[in-house]
This record gives C-alpha cells, structure tokens and sequence, in this order.
C-alpha cells in the first residue's frame, strides 16, 4: 500500500545496530593490487601456457549489435572437425569446446577454422614424460626456447587477438571521407517526401492559370 500524506510511519522498527552491519570498501585498493599479484603469480605457475584458453569470434546478439564481434563460449563440433583437431584432444591443449554451438554461416565458420589453424601452427606442445616423445609433441629445440621466456606466448596472444574493424566495401571506415553534406542531403529528401503533395497541387494550380490566361 502506498503511502499518503504527512501521517505517522506504522510500525518503524528503525532501531538497527547500524555500525555492526555496514560495509564499506576501503580496502578496495588493496584488493586490486592483491588481484594483480593472484594474475601474475597464476601466470607464473602456469608458463609458458597461456592463462586464458583459445575461444572463438562470434558476433555479438541483435541487430544494435551484430555489426560488433566479441569472444565466444567454445568452438562448435563442426569448426573442430574441419581444422583436424579431436574434440577430446581440444581441451587438454587450452581450446575451449561448446558442443552446443551451431554454424550458421560459412563466413563464422572460415574465420574459426582459420584461427584454430592460426593456433595449431605456434602451439608447442610438450611430451607428458620426460625424454619420451609422442607423435604430435614439439621438438625438443622448441621447447627448449619456449622454457626460456614468454616472448612466444605473448606473441600468440597478440596474432589470436579479437579486433573490431567495420569494413566498407573500398576499405577500413578510419580511411573514409565524407565529399557530400548527409545530413543535409537527409533533411532535403524528408523534405521533399513531406511536401510532395503541396507541391504538385501548387504546380497544378499555375498550370490552369496560365491556360486560363491562354483562353
């Protein structure tokens, strides 16, 4: 029931122990610095495997959207498949799988293949025992200079990153440049849509007249 005019509160059980339940944040600076030294010591742990598995470029929901394309849940069925990579394999080698998935369009499809091929080639996988080599496992030059830093790594992040580029047809839109006035060329048309009826009543008018005169 909503309240009404300037009456007294029924029932205003406002004696709370107020300093024993409030939270307050003050410590959020050092919960973000003790948030960065938790990434960087995971990384550490984890090198020279990345942090993060390899997901997939989908486009984002909705027609306000679809123009934008972001990182997916895992590759479908299908993206697996066609790249040569067995779907039990996938995820012990850091690529995330999402059975669920369908393709809709070849261009998803081209564009996630070419990724997991993208990954295939600078993946360097090591053998599970030492000394004792499985086919598939990288040379023991490579994982020699994989163990050395994580320039390789770093690499692999930057060539697999998901970008944003709106394409026209003659090339990026930052290269585009406007010759023409559109939003006076907009208001020009609306214009002429809104008075298309007073203008050939008006010309219609003129034309009467002068045959009127003619006569």
């Amino acid at each position: 029931m909503a309240i009404k005019h300037n009456n007294q509160i029924q029932k205003n059980h406002f004696h709370k122990d107020w300093q024993r339940r409030v939270r307050v944040h003050f410590d959020q600076p050092a919960r973000k610095t003790r948030r960065r030294n938790a990434r960087v010591a995971k990384a550490a742990k984890l090198a020279p495997r990345p942090v993060d598995t390899l997901r997939p470029i989908v486009r984002c929901p909705t027609i306000k959207y679809n123009c934008r394309v972001r990182a997916g849940r895992g590759f479908s069925l299908v993206e697996l498949k066609t790249a040569g990579i067995p779907r039990k394999l996938a995820p012990t080698i850091g690529i995330s799988v999402d059975p669920r998935r369908q393709n809709l369009s070849e261009e998803s499809l081209k564009a996630n293949v070419e990724r997991l091929q993208e990954y295939k080639k600078r993946l360097i996988l090591f053998p599970r025992r030492h000394g004792k080599t499985k086919s598939g496992d990288a040379a023991a030059e490579d994982v020699k200079a994989a163990k050395k830093g994580d320039k390789i790594v770093s690499s692999l992040a930057s060539a697999l990153a998901i970008k944003n580029v709106v394409e026209f047809e003659e090339g990026p839109i930052g290269n585009y440049e406007s010759e023409e006035a559109a939003y006076r060329k907009l208001r020009d048309a609306r214009s002429e849509a809104r008075l298309v009826g007073v203008r050939e009543k008006r010309a219609k008018a003129k034309a009467d007249e002068e045959q009127t005169k003619k006569k």
